[in-house]
């Protein structure tokens, strides 16, 4: 049983995507481009759940996942939410008439819990209209004042101030407005070779903006009353993460791996972190409880992650924290369900495969069953194809696990040849937000 199943009662599973804990909910472009990984959502249900997604899940895909996961097919219902622009997905119910047959379908399902991807305002009060408690919270709801740290620790300027008082390493950096924000990037460029400019509040490496010392400020003009963090550009040899979670009180750190980057933005995940140096991963692991104990102190629950990058000489600097599910909460839980022993894979990862053609999703699990890398259930090691069918029908997103670093290696080397492409060399810009 993964953690989400903990308890008796039916989920009711929350895909939304559409949150303004991440981003403004004007940057529409970005979040429905978020919204298309929604369907990797199913693989956290059983039956009698329900999710409700941004987007449709086809056919195909949901026989794939039901079939690995052992689910009838039927016994978990879905719900679309149409696209909604500037509204959070937990308002957008309402506007679209699907509260009522929700709250029906809660009625149903004694023992019902809401799993929101995005822990915000929006989410806590559909909650409360389908009286339904919010995992994993003991008492059903948060007290008012967590809902303000859970948005705070997810801008950069709030996470700076409480890194900063946790004695967290972290890069130089300023806090500004969009008036000051040339001035400040002028003024760091003086004692640092390259910057970041980062949006108080993003996700998804969206708006960051890398600038070396001599470039022309070619940049938008921001608003100027909007919020800037200007940090330093850390040379690093690695991107890295570690997922913590809180339960009734306690915070643990659950795994940890490196953050596959492509121009500053997450791009994949490979778990755990057997080559970083032992005492910087002893620091990560140190440095996440102690966010993890913050948290707690506040009234939060539930998962959280830290990341931070490692320099040549294996010292650690931290960049940001994600207090919600993130781009690997989802793949961490389906490794550990689908996995032998009930516990994620020794190793496994995450990334996105082009094919050198469109495909259907039949196909793309054709091609990866003649290469003998489609995971079946019962089986220990293999591919999956994580999400949907992409837009672009070319880039698939896939998950895969294995005995160890280097067969995950292998497998992951055969799967590029099945597809017949190789996919963009990363560019790593070091920030990484998800």
């Amino acid at each position: 049983m993964i953690t989400e199943h903990e308890g008796p009662g039916p989920l009711v599973i929350l895909a939304n995507f559409v949150s303004p804990l991440a981003v403004d909910l004007l940057e529409e472009s970005v979040l429905r481009q978020w919204a298309q990984q929604a369907p990797r959502k199913l693989w956290l249900t059983r039956p009698g759940d329900v999710v409700i997604t941004p987007v449709p899940f086809s056919d195909a895909f949901c026989r794939y996942v039901f079939h690995r996961t052992g689910i009838p097919d039927g016994s978990v219902t879905v719900i679309t939410v149409p696209d909604t622009p500037h509204v959070p997905m937990a308002e957008a119910l309402a506007v679209h008439g699907l509260l009522d047959p929700l709250r029906a379908l809660a009625r149903e399902r004694p023992g019902a819990r809401l799993l929101p991807t995005a822990f915000d305002e929006a989410s806590v009060g559909l909650a409360a209209d389908l009286r339904i408690p919010v995992v994993p919270y003991e008492m059903g709801l948060p007290h008012p004042g967590v809902l303000g740290t859970v948005a705070d620790l997810n801008t950069k300027s709030g996470f700076r101030a409480v890194a900063d008082r946790l004695g967290l390493r972290l890069p130089h950096g300023m806090v500004c407005t969009g008036a000051e924000l040339d001035s400040v990037t002028k003024e760091m460029l003086a004692g640092h070779e390259q910057v970041v400019m980062k949006p108080n509040r993003s996700a998804g490496g969206h708006g960051l903006r890398f600038v070396t010392r001599g470039e022309g400020s070619a940049h938008p003009v921001p608003a100027p009353g909007s919020r800037w963090v200007v940090e330093a550009y850390v040379d690093h040899t690695m991107a890295i993460s570690a997922q913590g979670d809180v339960i009734a009180g306690r915070a643990q750190v659950t795994y940890d791996g490196e953050m596959r980057m492509n121009g500053g933005s997450f791009a994949g995940y490979r778990s755990p972190l057997d080559d970083l140096p032992g005492p910087a991963r002893e620091e990560l692991a140190d440095w996440t409880l102690a966010l993890g104990c913050e948290l707690a102190a506040e009234g939060y629950r539930g998962p959280f992650s830290l990341d931070a990058v490692t320099t040549r000489d294996g010292t650690l600097y931290a960049l940001e924290c994600n207090v919600r599910r993130t781009a690997t909460t989802t793949a961490h839980s389906m490794v550990s369900r689908l996995s032998s022993t009930g516990r994620a894979a020794p190793a496994w990862s995450t990334g996105t495969v082009t094919s050198t053609v469109p495909l259907a999703f039949d196909a793309a699990v054709a091609r990866l069953t003649e290469a003998d890398l489609d995971f079946q259930p019962g089986d220990t090691e293999g591919v999956l194809l994580y999400a949907d069918r992409p837009a672009d029908s070319i880039n698939w997103r896939y998950a895969a696990l294995a005995a160890d670093r280097a067969r995950l290696t292998e497998l992951e080397a055969r799967l590029v040849a099945a597809f017949g492409a190789a996919p963009p060399r990363p560019a790593d810009g070091g920030i990484r937000a998800r």
